[in-house]
């Protein structure tokens, strides 16, 4: 199937629907035969004045669409939209806002804010493998800095010091050199927390390289642990944590420069969307693109589950 390469061409080849229904089928049914994803019946007819097909087996909503079981399902959005919005998220470095989605795309900001969302649970990679070889270790604080706040706000969160972390969010960070990264975000930074995290997530007797704080003291027995101390150097031979403070600073460009304000329960969702950029950036933006929209099938995230209207929290890192 012929798919596009660039943004230009998504926007032109996306906004004929018998090329979404082309690109949805193969994706969903790559064997070529459609089948219901209620019962699984393969007794099915394409209606195409309705834009569904119709399952001929006995069972309630017998009808279905490109959208049903996928994160597209249930939004009166079209295919022509989502995928362009799609495409426009998943390939923009520094991300794009629900603002300019809106303005793009003719749709709401409210509607635009969902969709991108939407679309970051479809850029959640499960599966993570364990990390290994040479694996940097790190932890940074997300929230408002401290000039830019008022006198009051910052007596209030920071005893009216220009640095200090009160009232932001913490998030810890494993990279491979040259691979993968890991993102999390904790409720704190201490000794059990930190290890049991890097023990989880790393190899046993990898390399981990991190700073002097004291929570990593005691990795040893299990890894090669080596610490560069940042009061004296950044780095020293090997030892540096330089490629996770170069995610870092991606990360805060598209919070601080696109996204402007995150409430922490959404924080794991922007981060699983840098993680996803980094992972494959080596990737063109076609095979990023088509990376995702294999993820799409089996995920769903409604809009009270995303302003905490429900108990369920669909997609949400423990």
């Amino acid at each position: 199937m012929e798919t596009p390469d660039t943004l230009h061409q998504a926007v032109i080849w996306f906004s004929d629907f018998e090329h979404c229904r082309q690109f949805m089928t193969e994706l969903r049914w790559s064997d070529g035969k459609v089948t219901c994803p209620a019962c699984g019946s393969d007794n099915v007819t394409w209606l195409a004045k309705a834009r569904v097909w119709k399952c001929y087996a006995k069972h309630e909503r017998p009808t279905f669409s490109l959208k049903t079981g996928t994160i597209f399902e249930d939004s009166p959005i079209p295919l022509e939209k989502w995928l362009c919005a799609a495409w426009m998220l998943i390939n923009c470095k520094n991300g794009i806002s629900s603002y300019e989605l809106h303005r793009g795309l003719g749709v709401t900001q409210k509607t635009a804010w969902f969709m991108l969302h939407r679309v970051r649970l479809a850029m959640q990679e499960s599966g993570f493998t364990m990390l290994t070889g040479n694996i940097e270790v790190d932890e940074t604080f997300i929230g408002g800095k401290a000039r830019n706040m008022h006198k009051s706000k910052r007596l209030e969160k920071l005893g009216g010091s220009l640095h200090g972390v009160g009232g932001k969010e913490m998030v810890f960070g494993m990279v491979e050199r040259d691979g993968k990264v890991l993102t999390l975000h904790l409720g704190g930074r201490g000794k059990p927390l930190l290890q049991a995290k890097i023990r989880e997530h790393a190899e046993a007797g990898s390399a981990i390289f991190s700073d002097e704080l004291d929570s990593y003291t005691g990795l040893a027995p299990d890894f090669k642990h080596e610490v560069v101390n940042h009061a004296v150097e950044y780095v020293h031979g090997n030892v540096h944590t330089n490629t996770m403070e170069n995610f870092w600073s991606l990360l805060k460009r598209g919070l601080h420069g696109t996204y402007i304000s995150v409430e922490p329960f959404h924080l794991f969702r922007y981060l699983d969307e840098q993680a996803f950029r980094y992972n494959n950036r080596k990737a063109t933006d076609a095979e990023r693109f088509s990376a995702v929209m294999k993820q799409v099938v089996g995920r769903r995230l409604t809009y009270a589950e995303l302003t905490c209207k429900t108990e369920s929290q669909a997609g949400a890192r423990p």
